[in-house]
């Protein structure tokens, strides 16, 4: 059995992306020549433009899901050939700074896909991104997340016969919140995976050569980043291989600009027999990275909070200053006693906000700690458990079982 998978980022936020309409129709026109059994779709942020996609796809994706969320919705959307039984939402609980211009709701939706007879949990996501590599102030962030969405995946997977994973992860392949999530939950990447790859250098999916792309987004990468993914995991009852993967490459034949500043992927995926898990001790060593992330995030935002702190009690102090100089009419006029007390209460009412959002901050990266934290310490039982039942080696002492190899079938 083999199934096509298409993840596209479509960057269409309303008048402020360039070219919105176009790339829509254009992005319609892909996906209805294509005819993918899945697209996953992410920043599609009007509502309008999606059931524009839904009204063009009709006849090659009849079922489609749009996961609404927030005030500007969480952009993801699902196109299928096959059922949707099922769909469910989860929003990340840090999503960067409210104060900042790059603050919006990241999620990841799961669809229950009925294919061929199969149960298919197909997630689509959208990580923060980072903007910065030299000084990746939301790495922390993106920490929670990465560990949010392993946690979604491996709670909500149960009893799926295949799990497919596709969006924008604004992760680069080897990161550590990347590496976190393949290895707790076996999720193998399509691109070191395919036997066959058409596309662009080394996979990149945000490019020099496109258009659209911002040339500081890829600084001190010149040629292009992959941070765009496919992920893929079988089950006991079926076990998945990626025969081939491919992706678009900048500009589009006949047409004066790309589809989006990201280049799109589409895998197709062979179903096969069942496979292994990845080894506890690696497993081990990456949730120590990641909480070594969370815990360094934790003393910033700890740090930040306390400036709030003051800048809080600066603003009470202060506002003292205008109460006691209303005494004293002759010293100043109610004008600028009026002036001062709006600037301390503007100090007090900011200070107090701060403290607010940094100290939900702090209690989520403090949970996603302690959820860390058993993790690390199960896998620490299981570890010690498979070798205290190992066999013995040559010096005497326990080693695990070698994993017998995958044997294809014909």
């Amino acid at each position: 059995i083999y199934i096509d998978c298409g993840v596209m980022f479509s960057r269409g936020i309303r008048f402020f992306s360039q070219l919105c309409t176009q790339r829509y129709e254009m992005i319609g026109e892909l996906l209805g020549r294509e005819q993918h059994d899945i697209a996953l779709l992410q920043e599609v942020w009007s509502e309008k433009d999606f059931l524009f996609l839904k009204r063009k796809l009709s006849s090659s994706h009849p079922y489609t899901h749009y996961f609404k969320s927030g005030v500007f919705g969480s952009g993801l959307a699902v196109f299928s050939k096959h059922r949707i039984q099922d769909a469910l939402l989860y929003k990340y609980s840090l999503n960067g700074y409210p104060y900042m211009v790059h603050y919006f709701c990241k999620a990841v939706g799961l669809v229950i896909v009925d294919i061929f007879g199969l149960k298919a949990h197909v997630y689509v996501t959208h990580l923060h991104a980072e903007y910065s590599r030299a000084q990746d102030e939301y790495l922390p962030h993106r920490m929670v997340q990465s560990w949010e969405l392993l946690q979604f995946v491996r709670h909500t997977s149960c009893g799926a016969d295949l799990v497919v994973l596709g969006g924008d992860l604004n992760m680069h392949p080897q990161d550590l919140g990347n590496r976190l999530l393949r290895s707790h939950t076996g999720l193998r990447d399509c691109y070191t995976e395919t036997d066959t790859f058409d596309g662009c250098e080394d996979g990149h999916t945000l490019i020099a050569a496109n258009h659209f792309s911002k040339k500081q987004d890829l600084i001190p990468f010149e040629k292009g980043i992959r941070i765009d993914y496919i992920l893929m995991k079988g089950s006991q009852k079926v076990s998945m291989k990626c025969e081939s993967l491919s992706t678009t490459k900048g500009p589009v034949a006949d047409k004066p600009y790309p589809y989006s500043d990201h280049e799109a992927l589409t895998a197709e995926l062979a179903l096969l027999h069942s496979e292994d898990t990845l080894a506890v001790s690696e497993q081990m060593d990456v949730v120590a990275e990641a909480r070594a992330v969370v815990k360094e995030g934790l003393c910033q935002t700890e740090a930040l909070r306390d400036k709030a702190t003051y800048l809080m009690f600066s603003g009470l102090l202060l506002l003292l200053l205008p109460l006691a100089m209303a005494f004293l009419p002759c010293f100043c006029s109610f004008s600028t006693l009026g002036l001062l007390g709006a600037v301390c209460m503007s100090l007090l009412l900011s200070g107090a906000m701060l403290y607010l959002l940094f100290t939900t901050h702090i209690k989520v990266l403090k949970e996603t700690d302690d959820q860390m934290m058993l993790t690390s310490n199960d896998l620490q039982t299981k570890l010690t458990g498979c070798r205290l039942s190992g066999s013995p080696s040559s010096d005497g002492s326990p080693e695990l079982q070698p994993l017998s190899p995958f044997k294809r079938e014909e």
